[in-house]
Formats: structure tokens, sequence, C-alpha cells
């Protein structure tokens, strides 16, 4: 199956992935999970916001378990980030069926649609969709760098966009959801183990800084009737960085677009768009509300006019207590598998959809904590560890 799957999207020039929503490396991705399904005799179905399910027993029996993730990728990303989860997810139907595992309880496999945000700015765009945490009319107004919206990018890859929207009655079908993910970090390599348990996902968002000043000659206008965007902006990715080392956060601005954008043009518009994470609510809003006070100082300073715009926030996401301490006995059982229980900062389709459904997660160790990288990597022995659990995993929560 990796195998398989490895040529789709890659770039000849990064050696990364460039798998974007409602593209055509994504219509690869999901004739590839279509074809997984199919010869494993799975039902197949896509719901109304573009999630492809697979199915063993009927979904509509209810209290199903349910893993995956995405295969989406960010700008050359990593092969392991998202792919592995779904990898995995067939994997471990293979190892129950070879135990010839009898299951109480239906069986589903997801892909959940642009998880990354890569192409509409905003991630876990299929699960917000499905948990009604993302609106129709927000949803209609997601626009790619390209103008084309989210709609219309959904027609011209063959689906029909007037039925997105919240679906609470699939959710209510799942019992459990269990994504198993490669660790966005050194904690397992650190500790020495091959495969961990979420305890919770940090508080995150996303914010959009619009500097704009006056375009104008490079070369002619002299530096003090400048209204140049470009210093204010600088300065305050340096703030954002003093802001989240003292608070132990993180803050990164890891996009920017400027117009005119041409080397001997003073801009008119520096747009970054700032990603911030922390442990807690609290420490995130000071942080934020730091960098924000930063940027205005400095926007004013140089003649700058400054908008923020938040575009996404998600609190913290505590895992079901009851699930997660379940999925620590069934894997407790294994004298050879130690498998401690972490946080991360990284957002996941399982963190939306745990105000839905009771929801878990396992990681796989990743030995350089490397991610959103093609230098992202998990050595085979201990992806089959991690396929190991999940079959475990599953054969405990699918039989009654």
């Amino acid at each position: 199956m990796w195998t398989e799957l490895l040529p789709i999207g890659r770039s000849s020039a990064s050696g990364g992935y460039r798998r974007y929503a409602w593209t055509g490396a994504d219509a690869d991705c999901r004739a590839w999970f279509r074809e997984q399904a199919e010869a494993r005799g799975l039902d197949y179905e896509v719901d109304r916001n573009g999630n492809q399910w697979a199915w063993l027993g009927d979904p509509a029996a209810g209290d199903a378990v349910v893993t995956g993730s995405h295969l989406d990728s960010v700008p050359d990303g990593g092969a392991f980030d998202g792919p592995l989860g779904v990898v995995s997810a067939f994997a471990a139907l293979d190892e129950l069926r070879s135990r010839g595992v009898p299951l109480d309880r239906p069986l589903g496999i997801v892909n959940f649609g642009d998880e990354e945000g890569a192409r509409f700015g905003l991630a876990c765009v299929g699960s917000r969709l499905a948990a009604g945490q993302l609106t129709v009319e927000q949803a209609r107004l997601l626009t790619d760098g390209d103008g084309i919206t989210l709609p219309r990018a959904m027609e011209a890859a063959g689906y029909d966009p007037e039925g997105i929207g919240a679906d609470p009655e699939r959710l209510a079908r799942i019992g459990a959801f269990v994504e198993l993910h490669v660790e966005q970090g050194r904690a397992l390599d650190l500790s020495g183990d091959q495969v961990g348990i979420a305890s919770s996902i940090w508080p995150h968002g996303r914010w959009r800084f619009d500097f704009r000043g006056e375009a104008n000659h490079a070369g002619t206008t002299r530096l003090g009737d400048r209204r140049d965007p470009m210093p204010a902006y600088a300065e305050t990715v340096l703030a954002a960085r003093r802001a989240a080392e003292l608070a132990g956060a993180v803050a990164t601005f890891g996009k920017v677009a400027v117009e005119p954008n041409g080397v001997n043009a003073i801009p008119s518009l520096v747009r970054g768009w700032l990603d911030s994470r922390a442990a807690g609510q609290e420490t995130l809003d000071t942080v934020v509300r730091e960098i924000e006070g930063a940027a205005r100082e400095h926007a004013a300073a140089h003649g700058i006019d400054l908008e923020v715009v938040r575009e996404s926030v998600t609190p913290v996401v505590e895992f079901d207590h009851a699930l997660r301490d379940e999925l620590a006995r069934l894997l407790g059982r294994d004298a050879d598998l130690k498998v401690p229980v972490l946080g991360t900062g990284a957002g996941h389709d399982a963190g939306i959809l745990a105000t839905s459904v009771p929801t878990a997660m396992l990681f796989v160790r990743n030995p350089t904590g490397v991610s959103h990288s093609p230098a992202e990597f998990a050595a085979e022995d201990d992806c089959v560890a991690g396929v190991r659990a999940l079959a475990d995993v599953l054969e405990g929560l699918a039989r009654r």
C-alpha cells in the first residue's frame, strides 16, 4: 500500500508532497482509497462533505468503531503526516482478519478531506463541516490563491457542493474514533517508545495581519517619504518570536503575500499569517494579544494601516478520558510495549470530532521530530508496531 501511494503528488524538485484539496493529486489519493476499500470487500461511500468512508458491517447499526486520518498535505510536506493513519487503518483491518477476530460492532475507515488547509487556508475543512464547526456560509466563502471558491473546486473535481454542511446523523453512528498519526515532535524518540497515546491538543489558531502602505519607486523615493509596510511586518515577526519564547508557547509567521511584489517597488500591502499555539488558552490569548500590540506599534511608527483578522481558533482538546484509559488498558496487556501518554501542539481531525464523539489518538515514533517537511520519517518497525497497536485497540473496542 505504501509503495502505491508514495509517488502521488510528489514534487521532483523538492521531494515533498503537494496533495492539495480537490486537485489532480487529491483525486489520485481518493482513487487509491476507494481501490483499497473495494479490494477488501468493504462498503464504500462519500459523504456530503467529500469525506471518504469504507465500512465493514452496517454503519446504520450504530456504535461503530472508526479509524483513519487524511491523505492531503501541506506544501512540500512529508509522506507520513496523514497517510500513515490511513494506510495503518487498512493494515490493521488486514491484521484483524488474519487473527480471525469476530467483530460485534461496525468498523469504519475514513479519509477526511482538506485536513491541512493548504489550498483554502483553513485546516480540517471536511471534519469541521461534518461536525458543524464550519457553517455552509463560511465554507462557500473559502477561496484559494487563484480566486477559486471551495464549491467551485469541488464541482470541478466532480462532486456536488450543494449538500455540504453539518452531518450529525452520520457522526451519531460512531461510538469511538481512533486516529493513528506520526508524532510531530520527538517525545517518543526521547523516551525510547515506539507508540504513544494522546492526552490533549494544545489550543491553537491562525490570524491574518494586513499591513497596508503605499506603493512607490524603490530607487527614487526617499526613506523618510515612504509608507513601507515591510519593516513593520518584519519587526512584528521578531516580536512574535520574543513573545512566544517568553511564554513557553510557539508563534510562526510561515506564509506571506506581498503586493505588488516587485523587486524595485515599495510594497503597498504585506499580508502575513500567524500560527500560534500554547499549552493553555490563557497563555495563547496573552501571546497573540502581545503580538498584535507590537504590530500596531510598529505600524503606527511607519505610518502604516493594520488590520488583524482571526481566521480560525481551536480551543484545547481533551480527548475522551474513558476512551483514552481504555486504550492504555488494551495496549498495557502487551508486556513488550510501553505506551506513554503525551500532549501535542498539532491539530488533527480527531480534535475536531472530539466535541461530537468519543475520540482518541495513537502516535508512532518520529526519530527526528521533523514534520511538514520532506525529511519527515518513521521507521518501518515503528510503523508495524503502530499497526499492531491499532489492531489491538480496534479488536478490544469492537468486541462487546
